[in-house]
């Protein structure tokens, strides 16, 4: 019983101390939690939340990197430009969602394997 206590202690230490690794073990599962959304959803709005929580993966990467690292601004300069480039993605894709819902009544990925002029 006395190890576990102080297993879960210094577990509880560790967390009240982040480091590059607390942001890198934060960021792998975002990027598997979106990976798993892209291949295993049906809906293209589900696939396009799974692309923004990769993005947002990577953008935690910048940050942690360029914190923990060089100490310089690169790191959250490259992660603004891809938060607004996740911007336009996302109003991109919606418009071709709603486009592709317009013409086949169904935004599953599955049913859209025909194309018409």
């Amino acid at each position: 019983m006395e190890s576990v206590l102080s297993m879960f202690t210094s577990f509880v230490e560790w967390l009240r101390q982040p480091g590059l690794t607390h942001f890198l073990v934060l960021s792998a599962l975002l990027f598997s939690m979106g990976v798993f959304a892209i291949l295993t959803r049906r809906n293209a709005i589900m696939v396009l939340m799974g692309i923004e929580l990769v993005l947002n993966a990577a953008n935690i990467n910048f940050v942690a990197f360029a914190r923990y690292t060089t100490h310089s601004l690169d790191g959250h300069i490259v992660a603004v430009f891809v938060i607004i480039l996740a911007a336009a993605e996302a109003a991109i894709a919606l418009a071709i969602v709603l486009n592709i819902y317009q013409t086949f009544n169904t935004v599953n990925v599955d049913e859209l394997n025909t194309l018409k002029d």
